[in-house]
């Protein structure tokens, strides 16, 4: 198994956010598989012609896109992590763009071979970045403060267990294949890598939009590890039982599915699509039926289940007891 050896002062420094480049490369990746989860189908079907449209107009840019994938790997020169989170796109592209051609097509060379004629062209780091350009700005841009109000919840709701649960309770339903060893040991997947220590260096954990989640790093200090979020895509699947609706009204209810685990109001506003002001109108009446909790972390605050919530919503409609996770496809 893959095992980050970590200490006291990795731990001590990790970072959570969100990252644009994450983002368009989970999107990529989306339109890129032919078989998308339930919850990816609807934001796939508006875009995947379009994608391959640009992938058939560029036959350099395909190849690129076909070699930079295998079901174990991804080309390194995609997944250089930020410097810190909440960078611009033209900040983290930036090293992306300053690569050489032979360092493309090295990198692609270890994920599959043959290389493909059409990579003996220049401009592959050029041609990569106007690739992720147009994903961004034609698929993305418009909904992108709706997303990131999703994935900061998630990061709110992350550092908010691990004053409560400590790094197990942070690392638990981050990824399928994940865990915390305990004894500075952080399993990042099953397969048989060898260790790697990154003890004194630097490591973000960045929220994203995927389907599964990725490692990357640029050697030889900064590590990151990124890790799908449902939310967005996921929330047009959850719909409260009807039985949970007459009681409480179809909002409330609504609201209530969604705080299984702990959740910010603009968190639930941009999973919901209902306005703040509606929103925390609905958490109080919650919080007053004793349905939901609240504590303060930073400047957010976040709510979740009662045990009488877990309660009710089991009686209602026991699947929605607890809300499905993505599941893993072994891409890590």
């Amino acid at each position: 198994m893959a095992v980050f050896l970590v200490d006291a002062d990795v731990l001590a420094r990790a970072r959570f956010g969100t990252s644009q480049l994450a983002e368009i490369i989970g999107g990529l990746r989306i339109l890129d598989r032919p078989q998308p989860l339930p919850w990816h189908r609807d934001w796939r079907d508006r875009h995947v012609n379009a994608f391959h449209d640009y992938l058939r107009s560029d036959p350099t840019t395909a190849a690129v896109v076909a070699h930079a994938f295998s079901p174990s790997w991804m080309a390194d020169f995609l997944t250089v992590p930020p410097e810190r989170p909440d960078l611009t796109l033209d900040d983290e592209l930036a090293t992306l763009e300053s690569l050489t051609d032979e360092r493309i097509r090295a990198d692609l060379e270890r994920v599959r071979t043959p290389l493909a004629a059409e990579l003996d062209n220049a401009g592959l780091a050029g041609r990569t970045a106007a690739l992720l350009r147009w994903i961004w700005q034609h698929t993305i841009a418009a909904d992108w403060p709706r997303r990131q109000r999703v994935l900061r919840a998630d990061v709110v709701s992350r550092i908010s267990r691990l004053s409560r649960d400590g790094w197990a309770g942070v690392i638990d339903g981050m990824w399928p294949e994940m865990r915390w060893l305990g004894g500075g040991e952080l399993q990042v997947n099953e397969r048989p890598h060898p260790p790697l220590d990154i003890r004194g260096r630097d490591l973000i954990f960045i929220a994203a939009h995927c389907r599964t989640g990725w490692v990357s790093w640029q050697l030889p200090d900064r590590f990151a590890i990124v890790y799908p979020v449902t939310g967005i895509f996921a929330s047009a699947a959850v719909t409260s039982p009807d039985s949970l609706a007459r009681l409480l009204g179809s909002s409330r209810a609504k609201l209530l599915i969604h705080t299984a685990e702990p959740v910010s109001t603009s968190g639930l506003a941009a999973a919901t699509d209902m306005p703040l002001g509606t929103v925390g109108s609905h958490l109080r009446v919650l919080l007053e039926a004793g349905l939901l909790q609240r504590r303060r972390s930073g400047r957010e605050v976040l709510y979740w289940w009662t045990n009488s919530a877990r309660e009710l919503v089991s009686g209602a409609s026991p699947e929605l007891a607890v809300l499905p996770l993505p599941q893993s496809n072994g891409w890590l």
